[in-house]
């Protein structure tokens, strides 16, 4: 078969496919250090190899704020000790990312969702083991005047201030271009770890977002990113259980993964199956929808609703300040090709499963098949699907979506669909087809 040849080709030649390779967060950043009389600037971030098991052993962070105007703005962040601190700039959209060690964030509910000046909005959250991150979405172009840590003084908290002056768009790319880009996080995709007597199919399973990006959160408060973990986890422990299958996740806690490495992953792995986990979610304006969803991958979206969604799950790079200028060309090969069309008659053929096993027992989408140019699936030889078990807008599905009964029905039905697309592969596999 076609996928088990680009398998075989592509063995340990390091080859990236087309779309699977991104700049990774702190890869190919730009850094702006500020050095004053009366402040001080790190050049470089001090993160651990490992985190350490304690979330009290890490850096709090009670209070953010912003203050200035359209010209000149300035971010603080209050803590409870002086940590490292390195700040860059990103194009296209505006944006200023500070990379901090490990931060326990024990900010107000809803920080960061309002902007002043220059600042529209900013996240923050866990970007890799040991490092945490804040990204700003600028409203214009601007420059890090000063990025700093003001040391307890006087009965105040250390605090970490970032101050931005506005400039036009050619001299904030000059600046990009002027400065050298720091390699700085090791990918996040793990080597290998399949025994050589392990002949079970590898299911790889991917729950969206995570860390820094916390994917839709509804009115009441639950993260799409909690929602899915604890949905993929349930999977992944059922999926082990029958002893079937070797199961890997793309991430298990509260961590930050990149698109491109997460389909890195898979591959890494030579999995048979990728399923990626999302919970979707609707803004007022746009109408109630309901019902979950199955994703397969096409160049052009089966309906608006499709590439909607394909548009906002491929900015979770944007969202956690990946540089994104330098992504490669595609790659024009016959093989990966032909994979290609195996691979997609393969994931057409899981979908269809899965929605027959659904249909009839958990509540589904009005038009519950749909495809679009979701980069998480665009692995050439890795059949893959992504679901969107619900709706976190909708206030029926998001009572679905965090109860343990409805979890466990719909593990099962999905852990069925894995069972059912396995077997027919198996056959077809020993009748010398591809069906």
């Amino acid at each position: 078969m076609a996928i088990r040849s680009l398998h075989l080709a592509l063995a340990g030649l390091g080859f990236v496919a087309a779309g699977l390779l991104l700049c990774s967060p702190l890869a190919s950043s730009q850094a702006f250090e500020s050095r004053t009389s009366d402040s001080k600037a790190v050049d470089t971030p001090v993160i651990p190899d490992s985190a350490p098991a304690a979330a009290t052993a890490f850096p709090v962070a009670s209070e953010a704020r912003l203050a200035g105007d359209d010209k000149q703005t300035r971010f603080v962040l209050e803590l409870d000790r002086k940590i490292d601190l390195r700040a860059f700039a990103l194009a296209d959209p505006y944006r200023v990312v500070l990379d901090i060690p490990q931060v326990n964030f024990q900010l107000p509910p809803q920080t960061g969702q309002a902007g002043r000046g220059l600042i529209k909005a900013f996240r923050y959250g866990l970007v890799m083991p040991g490092g945490s991150r804040i990204v700003m979405d600028l409203a214009r172009p601007a420059t890090i005047d000063k990025a700093y840590i003001v040391e307890a003084d006087n009965g105040q908290p250390p605090k970490l201030v970032v101050e931005l002056t506005a400039t036009d768009r050619a001299s904030f790319l000059r600046a990009l271009s002027a400065n050298s880009r720091a390699e700085l996080r090791p990918s996040t995709a793990p080597d290998p770890v399949k025994s050589s007597d392990d002949k079970r199919p590898v299911v790889v399973i991917d729950p969206g977002h995570g860390g820094i990006d916390n994917g839709t959160q509804a009115s009441s408060g639950e993260l799409e990113k909690q929602i899915v973990l604890d949905f993929a986890t349930a999977l992944r422990d059922r999926l082990e259980k029958s002893g079937k299958y070797r199961v890997v996740m793309t991430r298990s806690d509260d961590t930050f993964i990149p698109l491109a490495d997460r389909v890195k992953i898979a591959r890494n792995e030579q999995a048979q199956l990728f399923v990626s986990v999302h919970a979707d979610a609707l803004r007022r304006a746009e109408g109630d929808a309901q019902g979950a969803t199955i994703y397969t991958l096409s160049d052009t979206a089966s309906d608006a609703e499709a590439a909607r969604l394909a548009d906002s799950e491929n900015r979770a790079d944007v969202i956690a300040g990946i540089d994104l200028t330098e992504e490669p060309t595609d790659v024009a090969d016959i093989l990966i090709d032909l994979a290609r069309r195996e691979t997609k008659m393969f994931s057409n053929h899981f979908a269809r499963l899965l929605l027959g096993e659904m249909k009839g027992n958990i509540r589904l989408h009005p038009s519950p098949l749909k495809s679009a140019g979701f980069r998480v699936l665009k692995a050439p030889d890795v059949p893959s699907v992504l679901v969107e078990l619900g709706y976190v807008s909708n206030k029926d599905d998001l009572r679905l979506l965090v109860s343990e009964d409805w979890r466990s029905k719909t593990v099962r039905l999905v852990s069925q669909a894995v069972d059912g697309f396995f077997a027919k592969r198996m056959v077809s596999s020993r009748s010398g087809g591809a069906n």
